[in-house]
């Protein structure tokens, strides 16, 4: 691993530079890349964001969002950047299996690759690293980056400030998660003092759903939701016939999984739904209990200990009675 520090000698002169996040990017993903971005073409850098797929739609608001490439509708184009790239930032993930069929073309990449990520075990493709596990979100360590690693501060102007306050605001639950310490906080000043508009920010993300969505959301509050009291835990699935019944898009069903950890007695939340190909878990839990022991043991996945998430290869009810089948074994930790 390279000295983190000497990346400021690299970036002293305009590169080619691609930066890139997580296949299915959430507010964190989007928000730190462009933060980034924004932060890379005040110096004169050919900066290209590119995401593995596409993502919800009430991250289109961002800032440079328009300059956004999705490497699904334009794999010609983004691997040539890759190809040219001289450094290739990370963002958000920390396996290059996250990023789908772009995975391969990064890893060949000559280009110096830098990591800067928050989830635990990361896989060393990487040159260079800025990683915390117990940052709140990876927006909070592009702002380290940026503020104390190339000591540039002044220039986390209004578009990098909007970009990075999403991505603290959205990782975070609205600052709601443990890991939401003073410091967080602290940052999140000094990004409203360089323009972020908070309450419009919040407005824009958690006020932006479509009469579809919101039905959606019923519908999986009142015939999807099912109790486990023995386990204090609650489940919500949903079936492909309930996305295709509501026009479900990318992103509505994020956060949905929340509902479920509301209730007071619940300390494990899992959000289980039938895609195309996979079955998809995202567990949510409450205190100590470590979610992504669940997911990293049976359900290829892993993530933070409140916060991860999964796949399966079996059918939804199989997937459904496979999670059951686990509680038993954390039934301690769960009603403690």
């Amino acid at each position: 691993m390279l000295d983190l520090a000497s990346l400021t000698e690299l970036l002293d002169q305009p590169r080619k530079i691609v930066i890139t996040t997580h296949h299915k990017p959430d507010g964190d993903a989007m928000g730190s890349s462009l933060g980034l971005y924004h932060y890379l073409v005040q110096l004169g850098h050919h900066a290209k964001v590119i995401a593995p797929t596409d993502y919800p739609e009430f991250l289109a608001w961002l800032p440079g969002n328009e300059e956004v490439i999705i490497y699904t509708e334009n794999q010609q184009q983004s691997a040539q950047l890759i190809a040219d790239a001289e450094l290739i930032f990370c963002l958000d993930f920390n396996a290059l299996g996250r990023i789908n069929e772009m995975g391969e073309l990064v890893g060949q990449s000559s280009a110096y690759k830098v990591m800067i990520d928050h989830h635990l075990d990361p896989q060393d493709f990487d040159d260079y690293r800025h990683w915390d596990i117990h940052a709140c979100a990876t927006a909070q360590l592009v702002y380290d980056f940026i503020a104390n690693v190339l000591h540039k501060k002044e220039l986390v102007n209004k578009d990098v400030a909007t970009c990075l306050y999403t991505g603290i605001l959205t990782d975070s639950a609205s600052f709601r998660l443990p890991n939401t310490t003073s410091a967080v906080h602290r940052i999140v000043a000094d990004l409203i003092d360089a323009g972020a508009v908070n309450w419009r920010i919040h407005e824009l993300i958690y006020n932006s759903s479509s009469e579809n969505r919101l039905r959606f959301l019923g519908h999986c509050l009142a015939n999807r939701l099912e109790i486990l009291p023995e386990f204090n835990t609650a489940i919500i699935w949903v079936t492909k016939a309930d996305l295709d019944e509501y026009d479900s898009n990318t992103g509505d069903t994020e956060g949905i999984v929340n509902y479920a950890l509301s209730i007071a007695s619940i300390r494990l939340a899992a959000f289980i739904v039938d895609r195309k190909d996979k079955v998809k878990l995202s567990l949510r839990s409450k205190g100590e209990f470590p979610a992504n022991d669940i997911c990293k043991r049976y359900f290829e996945g892993g993530g933070h200990r409140n916060a991860a998430g999964g796949q399966s290869t079996l059918s939804l009810d199989e997937t459904i009675n496979k999670f059951k089948s686990i509680l038993p074994e954390y039934k301690k930790l769960l009603i403690q």
